[in-house]
């Protein structure tokens, strides 16, 4: 049972734009994907367990239509996942379209007395082939990575055992990719920045969801 709430919207994301260091397509997304989650799995963030993606059609949009695939038995580096994939389109759709994929997984993260716990989707990595311009996203919806919780309250050891390690894997991830990222704009409890989170007042902030 997890132990954290969850925010609907992310409480920090981070955004890069590969277009002059990756070739569009879904084979490179997947290679920088894989490379991607090695340096997060390095640092105990995200364990790749599937892939997740939706569809649509030029022109038309959305179809409302989601796929996915298992990693368990696979990683992302092999060679037959990206077929694997464009034969997950739709029967019925033969110009559909993939929209960028999201690495699922769990992670691991330490609560105020040190003890290591894990989480599904602690993280979330979202890349895309698009051919206009290939791309990578990292997201987080937990406040773990701040230096107050949801509700306002200062978690100093909480913030101490976790922020550090996602600093540092945005470092590395900055030095793999070649590429800097973007952050987002503040929605929740922590404003969002290159290499971390910096708190702020969250009167305005989405709530929430409730452990499960």
């Amino acid at each position: 049972m997890s132990l954290l709430m969850r925010a609907p919207k992310e409480s920090g994301s981070w955004f890069w734009d590969l277009d002059d260091v990756a070739e569009p397509g879904l084979e490179p997304a997947l290679t920088t994907a894989a490379r991607m989650s090695d340096v997060l799995s390095a640092h105990g963030l995200l364990d790749p367990q599937a892939l997740e993606w939706s569809w649509f059609e030029v022109g038309k949009g959305g179809l409302g239509i989601d796929s996915g695939l298992s990693l368990l038995s696979r990683s992302l580096g092999d060679e037959e996942l990206a077929d694997e994939i464009r034969g997950c389109r739709p029967v019925g759709h033969p110009r559909a379209e993939m929209t960028g994929f999201v690495v699922v997984g769990s992670g691991t993260w330490f609560d105020a007395g040190g003890t290591a716990r894990s989480e599904g989707r602690l993280v979330e990595l979202l890349v895309s082939p698009d051919s206009i311009g290939p791309s990578a996203e990292l997201s987080v919806h937990h406040d773990v990575w701040a230096t107050c919780d949801f509700r306002g309250n200062p978690h100093p050891a909480v913030y101490a055992r976790n922020a550090p390690r996602l600093a540092a894997a945005l470092r590395e991830l900055d030095a793999v990719l070649g590429s800097r990222p973007s952050p987002g704009n503040p929605r929740t409890s922590a404003c969002r920045r290159p290499t971390g989170l910096r708190t702020r007042n969250s009167s305005t902030a989405a709530a929430p969801t409730s452990p499960t």
